[in-house]
């Protein structure tokens, strides 16, 4: 009486060859990377004193999706608003749990993307 031990059976080529061919799956591009989707790149602008003051210097900001590359937010930015920017800055900020106050009770903050966008000095974004 045999604990591990149980006879396998073997398979043909042709069986195997087709299993192996139906595992195989195909990996497109990011569905961030489609035309018809640059408007789900960027989520809406950042409106706070920071975002408004940097405006004045041409830095426009914006929520952008998590999974957004600075190639997808340029696209967008030009597909959206009609100007190319010279630079782009990502900040990722992390979902948190905090605790609050005296009551020990915990917070949950939740994280996102944000992109800095640079223009040229003639170049405007109208957002209100």
């Amino acid at each position: 009486m045999a604990l591990f031990g149980s006879k396998k059976v073997k398979k043909d080529k042709k069986e195997e060859s087709v299993e192996s061919k139906a595992v195989v799956k195909k990996v497109g591009p990011s569905p961030l990377a489609t035309d018809h989707n640059l408007a789900a790149v960027i989520l809406g602008p950042r409106i706070t004193e920071k975002a408004v003051g940097m405006s004045e210097q041409n830095v426009y900001t914006f929520v952008v999706a998590p999974g957004a590359t600075k190639f997808a937010i340029r696209a967008a930015i030009k597909a959206l608003y009609n100007v190319t920017p010279v630079k782009i800055n990502t900040v990722t900020k992390k979902a948190a749990k905090r605790t609050k106050g005296f009551s020990g009770k915990t917070v949950h903050h939740k994280g996102m993307k944000k992109a800095y966008v640079y223009l040229k000095k003639g170049d405007t974004i109208n957002i209100v």
